[in-house]
Order: C-alpha cells, then sequence, then structure tokens
C-alpha cells in the first residue's frame, strides 16, 4: 500500500427489531458493533427494523436508544428506519427482476402449502421450488406476483466468517427466497441487504442465529453485483444451565440491570467479556477495551451468564470510580427509580462519605444501604436489632466516651486513641463501645468503620447523636 492509499473506514451497524426492550444478546451485539468501529476510527451506525408493522411500537424503539443511551454507545448520523425505506426496496427487487436474477411468482399461498404436504408424504425436500421460475412471461397471467430471486441450483455458497470459519451452504439447500411479496411489501431479507449496502456497512457483526441467513444474503449481494461485508456471527448468551437466555433466568432488559444499580461502566465491562477475551484480563476500561477489542478474540462457543460475575465487575468499578463521577451517578440512579432527590446536604454528606464506602459495595442500592448513617437525620430511628446494644451500661458507656470528644482532635488517629483510653478506663475491650456507638451514629448495627462515620458527620453530628441515644 501506498503513502497515498486508505483502507476501506469501518462501518458498522445495530439493526434491532422495535419489537421490545433492549435484551441483554442486542446490548452485546451492539456493543461489539460499537468497540470494533469507534476503536478504529470508524462508523456506528443505528437501524431499526421495523418492517413488522404488526409488532413494531414507537415505545419499544424508545426503549432501545434508552438503552443505548445509558450504555454509552453513541451512534453516527440519524437513526435509519428500514420501513421508510420501502420504495428503495423494491427498485432493488425490480433491478434483479431486469437482470434475470429474479423472476415473477403467482403461485398462490395454497398451492405452496399443497407442494410441501406432498413432498413430506413423499418424502422430498419441502423446499418450494417454483413452477414459474424459468416460465415465458407470455404466459404470465394477470394476478398478484411475488418477486422471488433466483437462486443457483448446483454448487455452493461459501461464507468466510471471522467468528465461524469457512461455512459451506449446498445451494440445493437454499430456496429462492421472496423479495417483494404479492402486496408490492419487501422482505425482511432483501431489506437488510440494500440497507447495509447503502449505508456502506463494511462489516456485519451479528448473532449466529444468523448464520443461514447470510448465505441468502450473499446470493443477492452478488446478484446485484455488489461488494460483500466482512461477515463476523458471534454465539449467542446462554443461561447459567447451558440453555439459551430467557425470562427464567433473571432479568433480560438492560433497563432491568440499570434500574438494579449495576454502572454502565460495569455492564460494558461484562458484556464484552461474555463471548470475547483478551488474555486473562477480567476487570477493563472501556478505553482499554476500546483498544484491545477485535474479532479474533470472539470465541465460537455460546458465553453463559452469570450474576456472580457481573457482581464482582460491578463493585470494581464503583470501587474505581473517581468520587465526583460517582456522586453524579447516584445522583441520576435515583431519579432512574423514581426515588425524590436528595438535599444539597445530604448530596455533601454522601460525598464525604464516598472513600469509605465505594470499596464495599457491588450495587447502587447497596452502596446506598450503607450511605444509610449519612443520608438519615436526627432523632435517628434506630431499629430492632440496633436498639439491643442500647441498655442502661451501653448508654453509661456512651456518656463516659462524649465528653473526651468535646476537645480531641477530629482525626482517625486521635479518635482511635481516645476511645481505647476510655475502653481502658471502663475495663472493656472496644467491642463493648462499638454496637452502642454503631446504634447511636446509624441506628444499625451493620455499618462501617465507626471512626469513617465520626469522620463523615463530623464533630457536632457525632456527638449530637450519641447524647440522644445515651439520654
Amino acid at each position: 500500500m501506498t503513502s497515498t492509499e486508505h483502507p476501506t473506514p469501518v462501518v458498522t451497524r445495530f439493526a434491532p427489531s422495535p419489537t421490545g426492550y433492549l435484551h441483554i444478546g442486542g446490548a452485546r451485539t451492539a456493543l461489539f458493533n460499537w468497540l470494533y468501529a469507534r476503536g478504529r476510527n470508524g462508523k456506528f451506525l443505528l437501524r431499526i427494523e421495523d418492517t413488522d408493522r404488526a409488532r413494531s411500537t414507537p415505545e419499544a424503539t424508545q426503549a432501545i436508544l434508552q438503552g443505548m443511551d445509558w450504555l454509552g454507545l453513541d451512534h453516527d448520523g440519524e437513526v435509519y428506519s428500514q420501513f421508510a425505506r420501502a420504495d428503495r426496496h423494491k427498485q432493488v427487487a425490480q433491478q434483479m427482476l431486469d437482470s434475470g436474477h429474479a423472476y415473477k411468482c403467482f403461485a398462490t399461498q395454497e398451492e405452496i402449502t399443497a407442494f410441501r404436504e406432498k413432498a413430506r408424504a413423499e418424502g422430498r425436500s419441502t423446499l418450494f421450488q417454483s413452477p414459474w421460475r424459468d416460465a415465458d412471461p407470455s404466459s404470465h397471467p394477470d394476478a398478484p406476483y411475488a418477486i422471488r430471486l433466483k437462486a443457483p441450483r448446483r454448487g455452493e455458497t461459501i461464507i468466510d466468517d471471522q467468528v465461524q470459519g469457512t461455512v459451506k451452504f449446498r445451494n440445493e439447500t437454499l430456496d429462492d427466497m421472496i423479495c417483494l411479496r404479492s402486496d408490492g411489501t419487501p422482505t425482511y431479507m432483501l431489506a437488510v441487504v440494500v440497507d447495509d449496502h447503502d449505508m456502506g456497512v463494511t462489516h456485519v457483526i451479528r448473532g449466529d442465529d444468523h448464520l443461514n441467513n447470510a448465505a441468502r444474503q450473499t446470493l443477492v449481494y452478488q446478484a446485484m453485483g455488489w461488494k460483500l461485508p466482512v461477515w463476523a456471527h458471534i454465539p449467542l448468551i446462554h443461561g447459567p444451565d447451558g440453555k439459551k437466555l430467557s425470562k427464567r433466568h433473571g432479568a433480560l432488559g438492560v433497563g432491568e440491570y440499570r434500574a438494579m444499580g449495576y454502572p454502565a461502566a460495569a455492564m460494558r465491562n461484562y458484556l464484552a467479556r461474555l463471548g470475547w477475551s483478551h488474555g486473562d484480563d477480567e476487570f477493563f476500561t472501556t478505553e482499554q477495551a476500546l483498544q484491545w477489542f477485535d474479532l479474533s478474540g470472539i470465541n465460537k462457543s455460546a458465553a453463559r451468564f452469570d450474576f456472580r460475575k457481573l457482581e464482582n465487575l460491578s463493585g470494581q468499578h464503583i470501587a474505581a470510580m473517581p468520587d465526583a463521577a460517582l456522586l453524579q451517578e447516584l445522583i441520576d440512579y435515583r431519579r432512574v427509580i423514581g426515588e425524590k432527590d436528595l438535599t444539597a446536604e445530604q448530596v455533601s454528606g454522601l460525598g464525604r462519605a464516598l472513600y469509605c464506602l465505594k470499596s464495599r459495595a457491588k450495587t447502587y442500592p447497596e452502596l446506598f444501604d450503607k450511605a444509610h448513617f449519612i443520608l438519615t437525620a436526627r432523632p435517628i430511628d434506630i431499629d430492632e436489632k440496633a436498639a439491643k446494644n442500647l441498655d442502661n451500661v451501653s448508654r453509661s458507656i456512651l456518656k463516659e466516651l462524649t465528653p473526651h470528644l468535646q476537645s480531641v482532635s477530629w482525626t482517625r488517629d486521635a479518635l482511635e486513641e481516645v476511645t481505647s483510653r476510655v475502653c481502658e478506663t471502663l475495663g472493656i475491650k472496644f467491642g463493648k463501645m462499638a454496637g452502642p456507638l454503631r446504634a447511636a451514629l446509624a441506628g444499625r448495627s451493620a455499618t462501617p468503620s465507626v471512626f469513617d462515620m465520626m469522620l463523615v458527620l463530623g464533630r457536632d453530628e457525632t456527638i449530637a447523636r450519641l447524647s440522644d441515644a445515651a439520654s
């Protein structure tokens, strides 16, 4: 290659059907396409395959767009509508008809059904062979017709797939697929090829349930004399039991994972690892994934969804997030799940507390639970379990400690030293003091370190809570 030549820029696409939410499998397909294009300074396009008018809904389209927005999978240009391009699809069907690569088929649905039933009874292939394939145009009736692709009857159609390897299809097993129905509407199988070609898609990365479609779609590319895209058919995602992922395995929609409080960065990390690997790396940033992602790293076998691995990665991403970014994510999360906004004082307190919370939480709800001590207000509501740590003896311990906190330097070392000294004076171990402190400061028995709570709450609030509990 000379210095003036450039390879073709990479163009990938995600093309969901708007018949429901953005499910995990679709999200991973979108992510793989996004990583491949963005990592090569290419384009990532979004096309809504809304040709199924009965099942397509604006709400589903919106859910898909929201899911992609949350995952940070930005696309280039407008959102394409497959349905809106129907005239172009018809034009291509007519071009194939004019060039002899397609033909008019006047067979009715009843005739096709009868053909298949007879073939089945005789033990023959039920692949419909239209009597109109080589019929003289002068014999054509004045009746509705479908336009069928004239598929080759001999030889093989070969798919050179970046994941599956070389896959061969005997042409005798490929039907003369319908490109334009008798009511004049284009089929999905034709529309996909026309749209991919017109949008300049160079790499088709999609689920391996489309592998058979690739063989039939290749015939349309060849009929039109168009350059084939690079195929990459990725294995589907299975549940922990090895069966295709379904509702019985738990949450399927990306929106559900957002509501459960997983960071988008963790979902990107986990979805990238579902069927793709870079050495032994499990935890990585999106920037690293963009550098590393390649089709050669995709596995041939199905990936298994594992909630524990997702939770583990989620915890690592929460811990690694800068405090300011994490605080904003937490504020946004409350809005997503419909919780009322935090007050300015709560936001400030939560920000101060993140250093001692974020390494101990796997999800946002878990982090909020651990942050209860800073989000609650006096008088502290003490739960039943914590209340058991506030008997008369415990209250007297708190009364003994409180005056010493008035003048101590408000650092962890100083706080640890003063509590240790009071415990020594009272002849008790620190554990005897920790329970009452947790109850007084948080109203709970399971909390962050009492010293972290004191540091976050500050001297005045700490003493006020201890005084409340001791009275």
